[in-house]
């Protein structure tokens, strides 16, 4: 298997207790580390209403969060350059997520596979239910 790095689209459909979403995290947590980049935990602090704070900190700090060092961010601006000249606009956090992932030779699950172009990626895409599917 894999470590995982997770999309903050996946904890925030764990946090709407979405079917299949908190039972993703414990099946991938069984036998790999999960991950989450530094800019997914400012997305998801960001999000949190008063009353979730508790719940949410717990899962944020169940996860091992990787900062977002000088390489990181170097990497993820050369993704949006490079794929700028192809056209495609990648938003700065996917490209920070992106590049943690790859940095550290992680998995990336998420729900949104067409946010992260780059081929040399893994990502694992997760349906309504919180199946994964590899992308091919």
């Amino acid at each position: 298997m894999s470590d995982y790095l997770l999309d903050t689209n996946i904890l925030i459909l764990c946090f709407r207790k979405t079917e299949g979403y908190r039972e993703l995290l414990d099946t991938l947590a069984k036998d790999d580390t999960l991950y989450i980049s530094a800019i997914t935990r400012l997305e998801i602090v960001r999000g949190m209403h008063d009353h979730e704070k508790k719940a949410t900190f717990n899962l944020l700090d169940s996860l091992e969060t990787i900062d977002v060092t000088i390489e990181i961010a170097d990497k993820a601006g050369e993704l949006i350059r490079q794929w700028r000249t192809k056209g495609i606009i990648l938003g700065d956090a996917d490209a920070v997520i992106a590049a943690t992932a790859l940095n550290h030779g992680l998995a990336l699950v998420t729900t949104n596979e067409k946010h992260f172009p780059m081929t040399d990626l893994v990502v694992y895409q997760a349906n309504r239910y919180g199946k994964l599917t590899l992308r091919e």
